[in-house]
């Protein structure tokens, strides 16, 4: 498969939520900085006019602007090109007539881009009447997560998809790895060479990442139903930011190298038992909307994870997400090892932590670094303070915006690869079926107290907001 870019995106449930929200903006701003240049197909089952599918993708960008229309004549001028770019194909995905009307609607495009932001129940589906039709040829797919729901769903899905298409034209899309501050971790690891003397077990206690939600699930019961927050984030978003985090440095900056690496990082992850995890539900879950009155789905998960490799190997990784939490943030904590000799009375705190590193990524991005510095006067006693830098991130490319673009020009460095997918499967799949039941926690907690099991001894939680101060 060449490089070449891809000359029409075919996007598969284009009348769905995740277009109005996520997919129209995005082509909309590619539209903008003339980075699209190539017909539009929606496909979906409603038996909608061309003119009501373009209605709905302006509806979607006014929503995205805060209700307004485009305002100056740039941007007027590119929601009409966008709209120009649409075309509309109606049809049921089982039925090969469907997929004639595409090739037929693609007129004459040789290398098209199949985005599939249709449920995962539909994949195999589509990605089959693909390459039936003949379109999956010089093609590429993109499909969102999850990519299957256990080792052995995923390694089914990765048969079909590889029947129809090569690997390097596969796109397992994840739009986390798109935001810009994720992204920075890969360059703030290898682009300073202070870090890399410490960044090990022989100096490093423990890391932290929190992904915390201060909603519940609103109308996606019955998709949480199927997944629980074990799938839904720990093991693709929370599993990607460790293998940044833990992952060698690339030989080169290429797909390949990076990919290579960050797959290691999941193979040497050891498998998890039931005593590594805790899972939590918040109360009222069981009366939300489509969700089962006696529902065992975690809407928290706190899992504790090492890494058997010569880089890592004993240093605990403590994972946690949930909804109904106390804040909306996304924070890594990364401990270290108190200085080995106590020359000074405090340098080894007996409450509260050590020197640490902290990325926060969400609601907003900051790098902060805990020493400690001596307080005036003639004693030796000081006190940890933060090196607090925050990032103005204005004007940055939306997630879905970078995702898009980078599938159709054929970059894989920010999608995930099949052997990669498989390994992070492996280390789930025992504690899957095999847990503990849910604990119920209080809305706008923490989640459950049996989470703090997890950690050491005299060990707590890094809770995002809390200790620190922001941008």
């Amino acid at each position: 498969m060449t490089q070449s870019r891809s000359d029409a995106l075919v996007v598969f449930g284009v009348t769905g939520d995740l277009a109005h929200k996520q997919i129209f903006p995005a082509l909309y701003e590619m539209e903008k900085r003339g980075a699209l240049n190539a017909p539009v197909i929606g496909v979906a089952f409603p038996k909608w006019s061309v003119e009501r599918l373009r209605r709905r993708v302006a509806d979607s960008i006014r929503h995205a602007a805060g209700g307004t229309a485009p305002k100056n004549n740039g941007d007027r001028r590119a929601l009409d090109a966008l709209l120009s770019r649409i075309k509309y194909v109606s049809g049921d995905y089982k039925a090969p007539a469907t997929f004639a009307a595409i090739k037929q609607a693609l007129n004459g495009a040789r290398r098209p881009a199949h985005y599939l932001a249709i449920p995962p129940s539909l994949f195999e589906t589509v990605i089959r009447g693909l390459g039936a039709a003949g379109l999956a040829r010089d093609a590429r797919v993109i499909v969102e997560k999850p990519f299957g729901r256990d080792l052995a769903s995923a390694r089914e899905l990765n048969r079909v998809a590889h029947a129809a298409f090569a690997e390097d034209s596969i796109f397992r899309i994840d739009h986390f790895l798109g935001k810009e501050a994720i992204m920075n971790i890969l360059y703030y690891r290898f682009a300073n060479s202070f870090l890399e003397p410490i960044w090990n077990r022989n100096y490093v206690a423990s890391v932290q990442i929190t992904m915390a939600e201060n909603f519940g699930v609103k109308k996606r019961g019955a998709f949480y139903e199927t997944a629980g927050c074990l799938r839904d984030v720990v093991e693709n978003h929370l599993f990607q930011i460790v293998a940044l985090l833990a992952m060698e440095a690339p030989s080169t900056r290429d797909y390949g190298a990076v990919q290579a690496e960050k797959a290691k990082v999941f193979e040497a992850m050891l498998p998890l038992r039931p005593s590594d995890l805790v899972r939590g539900q918040y109360a009222g879950y069981r009366s939300e909307q489509d969700v089962a009155r006696d529902s065992d789905v975690e809407t928290f998960c706190a899992l504790r994870l090492y890494i058997d490799s010569w880089r890592w190997a004993g240093v605990p990784w403590f994972l946690r997400s949930g909804k109904c939490m106390a804040t909306s943030a996304t924070e890594i904590l990364v401990e270290l090892k108190p200085a080995p000799q106590r020359l000074f009375a405090d340098s080894m705190p007996k409450h509260g932590r050590a020197n640490y590193l902290r990325f926060r990524l969400s609601p907003d991005a900051a790098i902060a670094l805990a020493t400690r510095v001596k307080t005036p006067g003639k004693e030796f006693v000081g006190e940890q303070q933060e090196l607090f830098l925050c990032e103005q991130l204005d004007g940055q490319e939306m997630p879905y915006e970078r995702l898009l673009g980078d599938a159709m020009r054929g970059n894989g460095a920010l999608f995930t690869r099949q052997d990669a997918v498989e390994a992070a499967w492996a280390v789930v799949d025992p504690v899957l079926k095999k847990h503990d039941p849910v604990h119920v926690y209080k809305r706008g907690s923490w989640g459950p107290k049996a989470a703090d099991a997890l950690l050491a001894p005299g060990g707590s939680w890094h809770n995002p907001g809390a200790d620190e101060c922001g941008c």
